[in-house]
């Protein structure tokens, strides 16, 4: 069993938990003395400089921090050092706004680059690997932090960078690249080049896959899988928390490891703000717990997973996340019922005669939303069949309505005629505002 940091990964319970209350207590006072916002919102709530916190489960007087407090208090105001101290600034796309900003202490990245490379390790990465990073560099978490992680391990780190897939492709020969770090939806794209390419799987020497940044249900994770013959391994992160490598697969890939002595999670019930039973759905909540130029208490993530504290085969102690449901902002609420995207993938990807590539059209009719699922076909020919493409459509419209408990429109499309996505795949079109203004 391979380990970056044996002694931390299989710390017993009892010592994760004292080392937990002692970083607690030490990160509270720390956002009291040094951060205006934390300062006046721990006083605010009767928790002061963290005396309150005696067990872990004082926490929960701590208010939560949302993205909105980042979005307000752009770019600068969750800072708690001088500028002086940061050597480096990240953000996110800020699709949605003001992007979301990342500060940097020497101490944070060697920290971070700790985390990733515990995640790269547990995923197979050794020092004779050959890795190849395209995700898209710059102010994104993820190039960035893979690449030092990798480093970390000794591994050979191509920064490939995304876009361009013939270069891509080309340096993954020529390079004799092992390893690629990549969205999923990138990386089945690549899978799909190369079957149309001039150059066969077996001139390269791919062997596993880092992937990252949106979710990848165990469908999609076995189609890149048998696609490209390596195999694949999952992480979290984001750049509220520092990036990737907050948690990650370990080989018996039955949920993510979090790195327990950086990062405290919880889960609540989203409606209620107040603890999920242990071993419940919920939202993911995370406190960093020794991030110095922008640490984060209690933030709320939005994404949907559970906390799994049962020990794990592989020998590692921290609890373990379960792979993310979905989102509470990409939650669809059709007809009443919820619907996440990866429901959706997870009985789509894998069926006979269909690719991996979907849309999912949100339009509302009559004051309410209705969903459309766009899903391509592999042979254009079955189009020329009328009787085969409804037997093919009532087929995918069943197993999707014994998955989602609700019944939903499915259009099956020709080959290629979905976009592909070299970052973050894009699956929901929302007309709901486009087509009723």
């Amino acid at each position: 069993m391979n380990y970056f940091q044996k002694d931390i990964e299989t710390m017993p319970r009892k010592k994760i938990e004292e080392l937990q209350l002692e970083r607690l207590k030490s990160v509270v006072a720390y956002c009291y003395n040094n951060s205006r916002f934390y300062h006046d919102r721990l006083e605010k709530a009767g928790v002061g400089d963290g005396s309150r916190i005696k067990q872990l489960s004082d926490i929960q007087y701590i208010p939560y921090t949302t993205k909105d407090d980042f979005r307000e208090h752009y770019p600068f105001g969750l800072r708690s050092v001088p500028m002086k101290d940061v050597v480096r600034i990240h953000a996110s796309s800020g699709t949605t706004g003001k992007p979301t900003v990342g500060l940097y202490t020497k101490e944070d990245i060697e920290n971070w680059s700790d985390c990733v490379a515990r995640v790269t390790v547990a995923g197979g990465v050794t020092a004779d690997d050959i890795i190849q990073i395209s995700f898209g560099y710059g102010l994104f978490t993820g190039a960035l932090g893979l690449h030092f992680g990798l480093e970390k391990v000794g591994a050979t780190v191509i920064p490939a960078s995304s876009g361009n897939t013939e270069k891509q492709l080309m340096m993954m020969r020529d390079f004799g690249v092992t390893g690629i770090v990549a969205t999923p939806s990138y990386a089945l794209y690549l899978s799909e080049a190369i079957k149309e390419g001039e150059h066969p799987l077996s001139e390269y020497k791919l062997k596993l896959g880092i992937l990252g940044s949106e979710p990848c249900t165990p469908e999609m994770r076995s189609q890149i899988e048998q696609n490209l013959g390596i195999y694949v391994s999952d992480n979290y992160g984001m750049t509220e928390l520092g990036g990737p490598g907050v948690s990650g697969d370990c080989p018996e890939r039955n949920g993510m490891h979090f790195a327990e002595d950086h990062f405290l999670p919880e889960i609540i019930n989203t409606e209620t703000g107040e603890w999920a039973p242990q071993g419940e759905v919920g939202e993911l909540v995370v406190t960093t717990l020794t991030r110095r130029a922008m640490p984060v208490l209690r933030y709320r993530t939005k994404d949907i997973t559970r906390l799994i504290y049962e020990p794990c085969s592989c020998g590692r102690t921290h609890v373990r996340m379960a792979k993310t449901m979905g989102r509470t902002d990409d939650m669809l609420i059709i007809k009443g019922v919820n619907v996440f995207p990866t429901q959706i993938e997870s009985a789509l990807v894998g069926t006979e005669k269909i690719g991996p590539h979907y849309q999912l059209v949100v339009r509302r009719e009559n004051f309410r939303d209705t969903l459309e699922i766009r899903v391509e076909l592999i042979d254009a020919k079955v189009l020329e069949s009328f009787g085969e493409l409804e037997r093919l459509r009532n087929s995918i419209e069943n197993k999707l309505r014994s998955v989602l408990g609700l019944q939903t429109k499915v259009t099956l499309v020709k080959p290629k005629s979905l976009e592909r996505f070299q970052g973050k795949a894009k699956r929901i079109l929302d007309l709901r505002n486009v087509e009723n203004k």
